[in-house]
């Protein structure tokens, strides 16, 4: 008894149907794809009459594409090629040392943090390959939700539904013209920054938050003289004399600035890796979070 399945086009038969059409040889095709004529034969009857038109006119001298053959190869091609795309694809995602991460940083961690995980990974796991995007948290947080990104380095742990796991806590200092008024300072409290102008980040963003909170608790309420996203941009226009910006330890001195600690423990943020926690991840971001979660420390 024959099936329905028996007669059914299958996925070889439309690849074999594209080589015939760049062969166009019955003979020479089946050779190159290491079959018996007949099979290659059948299969393009049993393509032919699923389909329900003629594919191929056949010559003395071998076969050609009808018109509306054409159009069947055009599209047997393309099939084809999403075929192998996908098992690509799939192969990327379920093998955890040469897949694609996908991943998420905070501008201010472009010189830091992320190229010293982004080497030590390398190393590690040489066939990776690891996508990045450079953002700031609210759109970071975006990404996580929508799966845009499979994991991020950030400040802030976006909610709950979020895995989280701090690497590393680092000191916030303000930076003066080096010319200010406090740049022989070794300490300062932010309340004596009543009057400065201040240049941060724009509202919405995490860091900015962060800093607004620190003013807040110390009673002033400071004058916004220029906003960027960019942390190294912050610094430069503080030495142009634009204002007075409070920055991670890292950046204090860049751009001629002089760095003055502040003197309030809460003057910190954590940078941690986050992840969403209530879907799938693909193989090799896993591989990616284990491996940052297991090497640490990071500086």
């Amino acid at each position: 008894m024959r099936h329905a399945y028996d007669r059914a086009m299958l996925l070889r038969d439309l690849a074999w149907l594209v080589a015939l059409g760049d062969q166009g040889h019955v003979t020479e095709t089946a050779a190159v794809l290491r079959t018996s004529q007949p099979t290659l034969s059948r299969s393009l009857a049993r393509l032919e009459a699923e389909l329900g038109v003629r594919v191929f006119e056949r010559l003395a001298d071998g076969v050609r594409p009808t018109p509306t053959g054409e159009l069947v190869i055009e599209a047997a091609r393309e099939l084809t090629a999403r075929h192998r795309q996908l098992v690509a694809d799939l192969a990327g995602i379920l093998d955890p040392d040469a897949g694609e991460v996908r991943l998420a940083f905070l501008d201010s961690l472009a010189t830091s943090l992320v190229p010293e995980v982004l080497r030590a990974f390398h190393a590690d796991a040489p066939r990776a390959r690891v996508v990045l995007r450079q953002e700031p948290a609210h759109e970071i947080h975006a990404d996580l939700v929508s799966g845009a990104v499979d994991l991020a380095f950030s400040s802030t742990r976006p909610d709950p539904a979020f895995g989280w796991f701090p690497l590393q806590e680092e000191r916030l200092v303000l930076v003066v013209p080096p010319r200010h008024r406090l740049r022989d300072r070794r300490r300062i409290t932010l309340d004596e920054l009543a009057g400065e102008e201040l240049v941060t980040t724009p509202m919405g963003f995490g860091y900015r938050t962060l800093v607004d909170g620190l003013f807040r608790d110390a009673g002033v309420s400071p004058t916004i003289s220029f906003e960027s996203q960019d942390l190294a941009t912050i610094v430069g226009l503080v030495a142009a004399g634009l204002g007075v910006a409070v920055v991670p330890e890292a950046f204090a001195g860049q751009a001629g600035t002089v760095g003055v600690r502040i003197g309030s423990d809460a003057a910190r943020r954590t940078i941690g890796l986050t992840w969403h926690d209530d879907r799938p991840m693909p193989a090799p971001a896993a591989r990616f979070r284990d491996f940052v979660i297991e090497r640490g420390p990071w500086r």
